[in-house]
């Protein structure tokens, strides 16, 4: 029993105007997914599998780079972000433990936050952990829906959001913990009966609540964590926001 990692690039990174993955757009001369690779590293979670889609074959190369080993699986069809953890249900099964997944795209996402959340997810038996932080504006992330013990009842989107949610500050980073086992036995329930008919990894922590599991969040000591980019103005944005604060691949 121990811990592994599941990092989604299947991303296009069309808007980026690059024919690659759009996690492999760069920020200070590396990848964003090198970015959350090495944090997941520096985390002490060796064993990483990422998940390819879109220009897999550049992903393939990236990999050839690293001086350890990582495995990939493929998604054909990108089908949403639970639909991207099924194509990794064998890696799962062959790690029996904590499974923290990650988008490839958050380049803070730094190794503390990875690990602190894990020892918060492991002290409260939890069966699903939200790395969450609060955000002065949250517009666009889905809200943090907490009960009277301080566990998470919901993540609301921004579209299903009413006036008093959308005023919430803290926000799902797009990063979580899950007992692995646990993941497991809901990840097939997951349906796409939504307007894009696409399977949200989100969903997952409803099936789970639904079996009487505990889902908790970890708040996160720094808002870059739930930082992306989608067009490169956000990409240069972030780049300045990574020297003005130090931060490194």
């Amino acid at each position: 029993m121990g811990i592994c990692g599941v990092i989604l690039a299947g991303g296009e990174g069309k808007r980026m105007k690059l024919n690659k993955p759009k996690p492999l757009a760069e920020v200070l001369g590396e990848p964003m997914l090198k970015w959350v690779i090495n944090s997941v590293k520096r985390a002490d979670v060796d064993n990483i599998c990422i998940v390819k889609g879109f220009g897999k074959e550049y992903i393939d190369e990236f990999v050839e780079t690293l001086n350890f080993p990582v495995s990939t699986v493929f998604q054909a069809e990108r089908l949403g972000t639970g639909h991207a953890v099924m194509q990794a249900k064998d890696f799962l099964k062959e790690n029996k433990g904590d499974v923290v997944i990650l988008n490839g795209d958050a380049p803070f996402m730094d190794f503390e936050t990875i690990k602190s959340s894990y020892e918060y997810h492991k002290s409260n038996k939890n069966a699903a952990t939200v790395i969450s932080a609060k955000v002065s504006d949250p517009t666009g992330y889905g809200r943090i829906i907490r009960d009277s013990r301080g566990n998470v009842s919901s993540i609301v989107e921004q579209k299903d959001a009413d006036e008093t949610t959308a005023k919430i500050n803290e926000v799902n980073s797009g990063g979580f913990w899950f007992d692995t086992e646990k993941l497991l036995s809901v990840l097939d329930e997951i349906k796409s009966d939504n307007n894009a008919k696409e399977y949200y990894l989100p969903d997952a922590l409803k099936l789970l609540l639904e079996k009487g599991e505990t889902i908790g969040a970890y708040t996160a000591k720094s808002p870059d964590t739930v930082l992306g980019a989608n067009d490169p103005a956000q990409l240069k944005e972030l780049e300045e926001i990574a020297i003005a604060k130090g931060y490194n691949c």
